[in-house]
């Protein structure tokens, strides 16, 4: 058994289930939500998926540590603090953003998972590269949200959990677009994937995407721009609205940076009859509700 087949089993403690949305919310067309969000309380989501083959990478270089990038509320940063330390690998956060003497609960999870966790200010954070080299030499570096090639890979696997060759449509949001790129290469030659922005004005997307696709994969998918609410991690009462309804409606959480904007998207296209009544659509659920803990209390029904 291989070190990520051993992973794969202790992070899978729940089996992956296709949730289906009944209500009247999405104009009656058939919509199953892949609820990897719910394979494990930390490293939920498409995050293991997108970690996974670094960890065995690392393992395999004999590096003695993985260090990444993220910020406060960042879903990858808790996410590969938790896995380090089930893998038994020293791990290292940097962090964007002033250091202060009150942590975010996602950064005081990572920091009881063991991460050290070290703050540089906003323009610091974009120099990646002289990050870099103020640490050892034998730290194994994952770029933030796990983006590129290794990160791809293992987000191909999420068609994996469950039976997905037989929907039209594959839709998630997009972040760095390592899960994009992933499902893109997994993908049935027929299926149509869809990603929906949540970053504003993010027109290097596409290329970002494109870079750790193969040759043959460059034009399989699609980006939508415009159901950002206002930029990424934006979250105006309209959307806080839309998250409580969905959830009274389907019992499905989701968070105010990706998966709400993700099913916002999914609801307008679907009353603007964008699909016709033979469409099968299947929408990924990356997981991963961080991002609502910086919300007051009893804003969130769930």
């Amino acid at each position: 058994m291989s070190n990520t087949q051993l992973s794969d089993n202790l992070i899978f403690q729940l089996p992956v289930v296709l949730h289906p949305l009944l209500s009247p919310l999405f104009n009656k067309i058939s919509i199953d939500v892949l609820r990897i969000d719910a394979i494990h309380p930390i490293v939920s989501g498409n995050k293991w998926f997108k970690l996974k083959y670094y960890v065995e990478d690392c393992k395999q270089q004999e590096k003695n540590s993985i260090a990444t990038f993220g910020g406060t509320y960042s879903n990858h940063i808790v996410a590969t603090a938790f896995a380090c330390k089930e893998a038994k690998i020293k791990s290292i956060g940097i962090i964007r953003g002033e250091a202060n003497n009150f942590l975010s609960h996602t950064l005081q999870d990572a920091k009881n998972y063991g991460m050290e966790l070290h703050f540089v200010n906003r323009n610091e954070f974009k120099e990646k590269e002289t990050i870099k080299n103020k640490f050892d030499k034998n730290i194994y570096w994952v770029n933030e949200g796990g983006y590129g090639i290794l990160g791809a890979k293992g987000a191909a696997t999420i068609l994996q959990t469950a039976p997905t060759e037989n929907y039209t449509h594959i839709l998630c949001a997009v972040g760095t677009g390592t899960m994009l790129a992933g499902i893109v290469k997994a993908a049935q030659s027929h299926q149509k994937i869809w990603g929906i922005s949540v970053f504003k004005n993010n027109h290097s997307l596409e290329q970002e995407i494109k870079n750790i696709l193969p040759d043959n994969k460059q034009h399989s998918f699609e980006m939508l721009h415009q159901y950002h609410f206002g930029g990424y991690a934006k979250h105006p009462l309209a959307l806080i609205n839309w998250m409580n309804e969905l959830y009274q409606k389907e019992n499905l959480p989701t968070d105010i940076i990706y998966t709400s904007k993700l099913l916002f998207a999914v609801k307008d296209l679907c009353c603007n009859n964008t699909f016709s009544s033979t469409d099968k659509l299947l929408i990924i659920h990356s997981g991963g509700l961080q991002g609502n803990l910086s919300l007051a209390p009893n804003t969130l029904s769930f």
